[in-house]
């Protein structure tokens, strides 16, 4: 069976402290994603690597048609998600466990239109897996973060990405925050950012900030911003927002698809945990943002 969308990455039991209030929720870029594309009506795989105890989540993706191919490992990736003031952007992120990293056994199954790479940390997906996925042809989006982040005395750290070529020469789609893009580029600009990642080789660059998200492709830009009535689930906003993108893009040019993320990422931020609304819901935000342009 070809599928319309498959997302590679592992769960991610996220302790997420705010400063008032701590929460414990499911998380990783495949949850959230596949949540989104599932509420879209798309066809819908995953690979992840979880322990036994919180197979849960692989059977709520199973209730809303989600196809999951998914590994028993001995412990899941378990982060504590620490944002210290009112600026969500802002955070420092600890890795207590790993469920290990993906072969190319897990992810040979996997036939699709488009395959959304999100990686907690850099050796999650291992090269040689990125390089089978673009094998496989159709649209590559790989997440900066899995890439550029390395583990340091238990705490997720940046090195500047040596090597990156290797990877982004094979993406289609590259997902990357304002504050990571300036890290590996050194463009505090996120014109200049998005610009300087897209010389790497990746076809579009889609890039979240505070105020929004921006996608550059084909020389040029396109924007939206955010419209939460309130942010009350920051954690997950990246994932969101690329496989609303990815699977609008499927069908939609760039300036449409960055609306419909900008929409969906939005009501996402109104709650912890995945996408759950309804579509109509989308739609109004969506026909919105179009009218405020």
């Amino acid at each position: 069976m070809t599928f319309d969308i498959a997302f590679i990455g592992h769960y991610t039991k996220d302790t997420i402290v705010y400063p008032t209030v701590t929460r414990v929720v499911d998380g990783g870029a495949f949850n959230y994603g596949a949540n989104v594309a599932a509420r879209m009506g798309l066809r819908v795989a995953v690979a992840t690597r979880l322990a036994c105890e919180d197979w849960h989540v692989v059977k709520s993706l199973e209730t809303i048609g989600v196809t999951v191919f998914a590994k028993a490992a001995p412990h899941s990736t378990c982060l504590r998600l620490i944002y210290p003031t009112d600026d969500l952007d802002q955070r420092t992120i600890e890795l207590t466990s790993s469920a290990g990293p993906f072969t190319l056994e897990e992810i040979a199954p996997l036939e699709a239109k488009a395959y959304a790479v999100g990686a907690s940390v850099r050796g999650e997906v291992p090269t040689e897996v990125v390089e089978a996925l673009a094998a496989k042809g159709g649209i590559l989006a790989v997440d900066v973060q899995g890439f550029l982040r390395i583990v340091r005395n238990g705490t997720l750290l940046s090195d500047g990405w040596p090597g990156k070529g290797d990877i982004l020469r094979h993406v289609t789609v590259l997902k990357t925050d304002a504050v990571e893009a300036e890290l590996i580029t050194g463009e505090s600009d996120r014109h200049a950012a998005a610009k300087a990642l897209a010389a790497f080789g990746p076809k579009e660059v889609l890039l979240t900030h505070g105020g929004g998200v921006l996608v550059y492709h084909d020389g040029a830009f396109h924007e939206a911003p955010w419209a939460p009535e309130a942010v009350r689930g920051r954690s997950g906003r990246g994932d969101t927002c690329t496989s609303s993108y990815l699977s609008r893009r499927l069908t939609a040019p760039p300036a449409d698809a960055v609306v419909w993320a900008a929409a969906v990422t939005s009501l996402k931020l109104e709650a912890e945990g995945p996408f759950r609304r309804a579509l109509k819901d989308v739609e109004a935000l969506y026909n919105r943002l179009r009218r405020d342009r």
